[in-house]
Protein backbone atom coordinates (compact mmCIF):
# COMPACT_ATOMS: atom_id res chain seq x y z
CA UNK A 1 0.00 0.00 0.00
CA UNK A 2 2.84 2.34 1.31
CA UNK A 3 4.58 1.60 -2.13
CA UNK A 4 1.55 2.28 -4.27
CA UNK A 5 0.82 5.33 -2.45
CA UNK A 6 4.39 6.66 -3.05
CA UNK A 7 4.23 6.05 -6.70
CA UNK A 8 1.06 7.86 -6.85
CA UNK A 9 2.98 11.00 -5.35
CA UNK A 10 5.35 11.33 -7.68
CA UNK A 11 3.34 10.77 -10.48
CA UNK A 12 1.51 13.56 -9.41
CA UNK A 13 4.51 15.90 -8.65
CA UNK A 14 6.07 14.64 -11.53
CA UNK A 15 3.99 16.68 -14.01
CA UNK A 16 3.72 19.68 -11.82
CA UNK A 17 7.40 20.11 -11.10
CA UNK A 18 8.06 19.60 -15.22
CA UNK A 19 6.12 22.79 -15.27
CA UNK A 20 8.67 25.50 -14.23
CA UNK A 21 10.46 27.70 -16.59
CA UNK A 22 13.50 28.59 -14.81
CA UNK A 23 15.24 31.90 -15.75
CA UNK A 24 18.00 33.96 -14.17
CA UNK A 25 20.56 36.41 -14.66
CA UNK A 26 20.85 40.10 -15.51
CA UNK A 27 18.52 42.91 -13.72
CA UNK A 28 18.91 44.94 -16.95
CA UNK A 29 16.91 42.26 -19.02
CA UNK A 30 14.49 41.27 -15.55
CA UNK A 31 11.71 43.89 -16.99
CA UNK A 32 11.10 42.43 -20.33
CA UNK A 33 11.24 39.02 -19.09
CA UNK A 34 9.09 39.44 -16.28
CA UNK A 35 6.46 40.99 -18.53
CA UNK A 36 6.64 38.24 -21.18
CA UNK A 37 6.21 35.92 -18.28
CA UNK A 38 3.63 37.36 -16.76
CA UNK A 39 1.80 37.69 -20.43
CA UNK A 40 2.46 33.77 -20.70
CA UNK A 41 1.58 32.39 -17.59
CA UNK A 42 -2.16 34.09 -18.35
CA UNK A 43 -2.30 32.71 -21.67
CA UNK A 44 -1.84 29.65 -20.05
CA UNK A 45 -4.10 29.73 -17.53
CA UNK A 46 -1.26 29.76 -14.60
CA UNK A 47 -0.39 25.53 -15.48
CA UNK A 48 2.93 26.35 -16.49
CA UNK A 49 5.42 28.93 -14.33
CA UNK A 50 7.96 30.85 -15.17
CA UNK A 51 10.73 31.86 -11.83
CA UNK A 52 12.47 35.15 -12.64
CA UNK A 53 15.51 35.93 -10.64
CA UNK A 54 18.45 38.55 -10.81
CA UNK A 55 21.38 37.72 -9.82
CA UNK A 56 23.84 39.50 -12.55
CA UNK A 57 24.45 38.69 -16.58
CA UNK A 58 27.45 36.73 -14.61
CA UNK A 59 25.83 35.05 -11.62
CA UNK A 60 22.88 34.25 -13.93
CA UNK A 61 25.42 32.26 -16.81
CA UNK A 62 27.33 30.24 -13.49
CA UNK A 63 23.67 28.81 -12.84
CA UNK A 64 23.41 28.49 -16.71
CA UNK A 65 26.36 26.76 -17.02
CA UNK A 66 25.84 24.51 -13.73
CA UNK A 67 22.43 23.32 -15.29
CA UNK A 68 20.18 25.02 -12.94
CA UNK A 69 18.09 27.27 -15.34
CA UNK A 70 16.20 27.04 -18.63
CA UNK A 71 17.01 30.40 -19.74
CA UNK A 72 19.52 33.03 -19.06
CA UNK A 73 19.46 36.35 -19.09
CA UNK A 74 22.27 38.55 -20.10
CA UNK A 75 22.28 42.23 -20.30
CA UNK A 76 26.36 41.60 -22.88
CA UNK A 77 27.28 38.18 -24.71
CA UNK A 78 28.60 35.44 -23.10
CA UNK A 79 32.30 35.58 -22.46
CA UNK A 80 34.81 32.97 -23.19
CA UNK A 81 35.03 31.45 -19.76
CA UNK A 82 31.32 31.06 -19.21
CA UNK A 83 31.54 29.27 -22.71
CA UNK A 84 34.34 26.69 -21.41
CA UNK A 85 32.19 26.41 -18.02
CA UNK A 86 29.33 25.45 -20.33
CA UNK A 87 30.97 23.11 -22.82
CA UNK A 88 32.60 21.98 -19.46
CA UNK A 89 29.40 20.90 -18.22
CA UNK A 90 28.12 19.81 -21.60
CA UNK A 91 25.90 22.76 -21.99
CA UNK A 92 24.30 23.93 -25.05
CA UNK A 93 23.29 27.06 -25.72
CA UNK A 94 21.08 29.35 -28.57
CA UNK A 95 21.78 33.10 -28.34
CA UNK A 96 18.80 35.33 -28.73
CA UNK A 97 19.01 39.00 -28.69
CA UNK A 98 15.74 40.28 -27.64
CA UNK A 99 15.75 44.38 -27.64
CA UNK A 100 18.37 47.46 -27.23
CA UNK A 101 18.96 48.81 -24.28
CA UNK A 102 20.24 52.78 -23.59
CA UNK A 103 22.72 52.43 -20.57
CA UNK A 104 22.23 55.47 -18.72
CA UNK A 105 23.89 57.89 -16.63
CA UNK A 106 21.82 59.93 -14.10
CA UNK A 107 22.33 62.46 -11.47
CA UNK A 108 20.28 63.76 -8.71
CA UNK A 109 17.95 66.41 -9.53
CA UNK A 110 19.57 69.08 -7.76
CA UNK A 111 22.42 68.86 -9.60
CA UNK A 112 22.59 72.26 -11.65
CA UNK A 113 26.29 71.73 -12.97
CA UNK A 114 26.56 68.93 -15.20
CA UNK A 115 24.84 69.54 -18.68
CA UNK A 116 26.50 66.95 -20.28
CA UNK A 117 29.41 64.42 -19.91
CA UNK A 118 31.79 63.36 -22.95
CA UNK A 119 33.19 59.74 -22.40
CA UNK A 120 36.92 61.58 -21.50
CA UNK A 121 35.44 62.62 -18.31
CA UNK A 122 33.17 59.43 -17.47
CA UNK A 123 36.25 57.57 -17.76
CA UNK A 124 38.37 60.03 -15.39
CA UNK A 125 35.59 59.53 -12.81
CA UNK A 126 35.29 55.56 -13.68
CA UNK A 127 38.55 54.63 -14.48
CA UNK A 128 40.82 52.50 -12.11
CA UNK A 129 43.39 54.98 -11.46
CA UNK A 130 40.75 57.54 -10.24
CA UNK A 131 40.46 54.68 -6.93
CA UNK A 132 40.83 57.04 -3.75
CA UNK A 133 42.40 59.87 -6.14
CA UNK A 134 39.94 61.59 -8.21
CA UNK A 135 37.03 62.32 -5.19
CA UNK A 136 35.74 65.62 -5.94
CA UNK A 137 33.75 66.81 -9.20
CA UNK A 138 36.21 69.83 -10.08
CA UNK A 139 38.65 66.93 -10.13
CA UNK A 140 36.97 65.66 -13.32
CA UNK A 141 36.15 69.71 -14.78
CA UNK A 142 37.51 72.58 -12.87
CA UNK A 143 34.53 74.23 -13.88
CA UNK A 144 32.80 71.96 -11.55
CA UNK A 145 32.19 72.37 -7.98
CA UNK A 146 34.85 71.33 -5.07
CA UNK A 147 32.25 68.62 -3.95
CA UNK A 148 32.82 64.89 -2.77
CA UNK A 149 31.57 63.28 -5.77
CA UNK A 150 29.31 60.14 -4.41
CA UNK A 151 29.28 57.36 -7.24
CA UNK A 152 27.11 54.62 -7.81
CA UNK A 153 27.19 51.33 -9.97
CA UNK A 154 26.36 47.94 -10.68
CA UNK A 155 28.71 45.28 -8.82
CA UNK A 156 30.99 43.16 -10.94
CA UNK A 157 28.57 40.27 -11.38
CA UNK A 158 26.66 42.70 -13.64
CA UNK A 159 26.34 42.85 -17.89
CA UNK A 160 25.99 46.47 -17.58
CA UNK A 161 29.58 46.92 -15.40
CA UNK A 162 31.07 44.92 -18.31
CA UNK A 163 30.06 46.78 -20.85
CA UNK A 164 30.32 50.35 -19.28
CA UNK A 165 33.77 49.84 -18.27
CA UNK A 166 34.00 48.40 -22.02
CA UNK A 167 32.28 51.82 -23.82
CA UNK A 168 34.06 54.07 -21.42
CA UNK A 169 37.11 52.57 -19.93
CA UNK A 170 38.26 50.87 -22.91
CA UNK A 171 38.38 47.48 -20.75
CA UNK A 172 35.47 45.31 -19.42
CA UNK A 173 35.62 45.11 -15.91
CA UNK A 174 38.22 47.87 -15.59
CA UNK A 175 37.14 49.96 -13.13
CA UNK A 176 37.65 51.84 -9.70
CA UNK A 177 36.38 49.74 -6.64
CA UNK A 178 35.41 52.92 -3.98
CA UNK A 179 31.97 53.28 -5.34
CA UNK A 180 28.98 51.85 -3.79
CA UNK A 181 27.89 48.42 -5.80
CA UNK A 182 24.81 46.67 -6.05
CA UNK A 183 23.28 43.88 -8.24
CA UNK A 184 19.92 45.29 -7.73
CA UNK A 185 19.04 48.94 -9.60
CA UNK A 186 16.80 49.64 -7.34
CA UNK A 187 19.69 50.08 -4.65
CA UNK A 188 21.04 52.41 -7.29
CA UNK A 189 18.38 54.35 -8.04
CA UNK A 190 17.77 54.99 -4.08
CA UNK A 191 21.38 56.08 -3.58
CA UNK A 192 21.29 58.79 -6.31
CA UNK A 193 18.00 60.26 -5.45
CA UNK A 194 18.77 60.66 -1.87
CA UNK A 195 22.69 62.52 -2.75
CA UNK A 196 22.71 65.73 -4.51
CA UNK A 197 26.29 64.79 -5.23
CA UNK A 198 25.56 61.15 -6.65
CA UNK A 199 25.91 59.78 -9.98
CA UNK A 200 25.35 56.75 -11.34
CA UNK A 201 24.31 54.18 -14.40
CA UNK A 202 21.86 51.18 -15.23
CA UNK A 203 19.92 50.16 -17.93
CA UNK A 204 17.29 52.75 -19.46
CA UNK A 205 13.85 51.05 -18.03
CA UNK A 206 15.15 52.00 -14.19
CA UNK A 207 15.04 55.45 -15.26
CA UNK A 208 11.89 55.80 -16.99
CA UNK A 209 10.85 54.37 -13.58
CA UNK A 210 12.05 56.46 -11.44
CA UNK A 211 12.18 59.81 -13.73
CA UNK A 212 10.55 61.37 -11.20
CA UNK A 213 13.52 61.33 -8.57
CA UNK A 214 16.52 61.40 -11.11
CA UNK A 215 17.63 63.55 -14.20
CA UNK A 216 19.50 61.68 -16.69
CA UNK A 217 22.91 63.17 -18.46
CA UNK A 218 22.88 63.36 -22.22
CA UNK A 219 26.25 61.71 -23.46
CA UNK A 220 28.38 63.73 -26.12
CA UNK A 221 28.54 61.00 -29.35
CA UNK A 222 31.64 60.24 -31.30
CA UNK A 223 30.34 63.26 -33.67
CA UNK A 224 30.16 65.57 -31.11
CA UNK A 225 26.48 65.85 -30.38
CA UNK A 226 25.03 65.43 -26.52
CA UNK A 227 21.82 63.11 -26.75
CA UNK A 228 19.84 62.21 -23.84
CA UNK A 229 19.03 58.52 -24.16
CA UNK A 230 15.62 57.43 -25.44
CA UNK A 231 13.81 54.84 -27.69
CA UNK A 232 14.18 57.60 -31.02
CA UNK A 233 18.22 58.32 -29.94
CA UNK A 234 18.77 54.36 -29.91
CA UNK A 235 16.92 53.79 -33.23
CA UNK A 236 18.76 57.01 -34.91
CA UNK A 237 21.93 55.25 -33.87
CA UNK A 238 22.89 58.71 -32.23
CA UNK A 239 23.08 57.40 -28.58
CA UNK A 240 26.72 55.94 -28.59
CA UNK A 241 28.47 54.23 -27.17
CA UNK A 242 25.99 53.28 -24.64
CA UNK A 243 23.28 51.56 -26.88
CA UNK A 244 23.55 48.03 -26.53
CA UNK A 245 22.07 44.94 -27.25
CA UNK A 246 20.37 42.48 -24.71
CA UNK A 247 19.76 38.85 -24.78
CA UNK A 248 18.50 35.52 -23.37
CA UNK A 249 20.29 32.36 -23.78
CA UNK A 250 18.15 29.13 -23.73
CA UNK A 251 19.97 25.90 -22.50
CA UNK A 252 19.25 23.52 -26.04
CA UNK A 253 18.51 20.94 -23.98
CA UNK A 254 15.76 22.45 -22.20
CA UNK A 255 14.16 23.12 -25.66
CA UNK A 256 12.76 19.56 -25.37
CA UNK A 257 10.58 20.11 -22.68
CA UNK A 258 7.40 21.83 -23.82
CA UNK A 259 7.11 24.49 -21.51
CA UNK A 260 10.13 26.48 -22.14
CA UNK A 261 9.72 26.04 -26.23
CA UNK A 262 6.70 27.28 -25.62
CA UNK A 263 7.95 30.34 -23.42
CA UNK A 264 10.58 31.03 -25.82
CA UNK A 265 8.08 31.00 -28.65
CA UNK A 266 5.98 33.35 -26.93
CA UNK A 267 8.98 35.68 -26.01
CA UNK A 268 9.95 35.37 -29.32
CA UNK A 269 6.21 36.21 -30.63
CA UNK A 270 5.48 38.98 -28.19
CA UNK A 271 8.69 40.50 -26.92
CA UNK A 272 8.82 43.14 -29.54
CA UNK A 273 5.46 44.87 -28.03
CA UNK A 274 6.51 43.89 -24.35
CA UNK A 275 9.77 44.99 -24.93
CA UNK A 276 7.87 48.35 -25.75
CA UNK A 277 5.83 48.53 -22.88
CA UNK A 278 9.12 48.12 -20.51
CA UNK A 279 10.59 51.19 -21.95
CA UNK A 280 13.24 49.49 -24.25
CA UNK A 281 14.00 49.97 -27.73
CA UNK A 282 12.09 46.48 -29.78
CA UNK A 283 14.37 44.93 -32.65
CA UNK A 284 12.81 45.02 -36.03
CA UNK A 285 10.31 42.00 -36.73
CA UNK A 286 12.80 40.28 -38.97
CA UNK A 287 14.90 40.03 -35.92
CA UNK A 288 12.25 37.99 -33.79
CA UNK A 289 11.70 36.51 -37.04
CA UNK A 290 15.17 35.36 -37.98
CA UNK A 291 15.36 34.23 -33.77
CA UNK A 292 12.74 31.91 -33.80
CA UNK A 293 14.13 30.29 -36.95
CA UNK A 294 17.36 30.10 -35.14
CA UNK A 295 15.28 27.87 -32.04
CA UNK A 296 13.77 25.91 -34.50
CA UNK A 297 16.80 24.93 -36.57
CA UNK A 298 18.63 24.34 -33.74
CA UNK A 299 22.12 26.98 -34.30
CA UNK A 300 23.40 26.72 -30.93
CA UNK A 301 26.06 28.98 -29.62
CA UNK A 302 27.02 32.61 -29.77
CA UNK A 303 27.84 35.14 -32.68
CA UNK A 304 30.21 36.90 -30.64
CA UNK A 305 32.94 34.79 -29.93
CA UNK A 306 33.06 35.33 -26.44
CA UNK A 307 34.48 38.89 -26.83
CA UNK A 308 32.88 42.01 -25.38
CA UNK A 309 31.90 44.28 -28.11
CA UNK A 310 30.55 47.92 -28.48
CA UNK A 311 28.28 49.19 -30.82
CA UNK A 312 26.85 46.40 -32.64
CA UNK A 313 23.86 46.75 -34.75
CA UNK A 314 21.07 44.47 -34.81
CA UNK A 315 21.92 43.91 -38.76
CA UNK A 316 25.37 42.82 -38.34
CA UNK A 317 24.15 40.72 -35.15
CA UNK A 318 21.60 38.87 -37.32
CA UNK A 319 24.38 38.48 -40.64
CA UNK A 320 26.93 36.28 -38.03
CA UNK A 321 26.96 32.63 -37.66
CA UNK A 322 26.86 31.37 -34.10
CA UNK A 323 29.55 29.34 -32.77
CA UNK A 324 30.33 27.23 -29.78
Amino acid sequence: MRAILAATLVAVAAPLQAQIVKVDGSSTVYPVTEAVAEDFQKAKNQKIKVTVGISGTGGGFKKFCRNETDVSNASRPILKAEMADCAKAGIEYIELPVAFDALTVVINPKNSFIKQLTIAEMKKMWEPAAQGKVTRWNQVNPAWPDQPMKLFGPGADSGTFDYFTEAVVGKSKSSRGDFTASEDDNVLVTGVARDVNGLGYFGYAYYIENKDKLKAVPIVNEKGQAVEPSMEAVLKGSYTPLARPIFIYVNSRSLAKPEVKEFVEYYMKNGAKLAREVKYVPLPDVAYKTAWEHVQKGKKGTVFGGVAEVGVTIEELLRREAKL
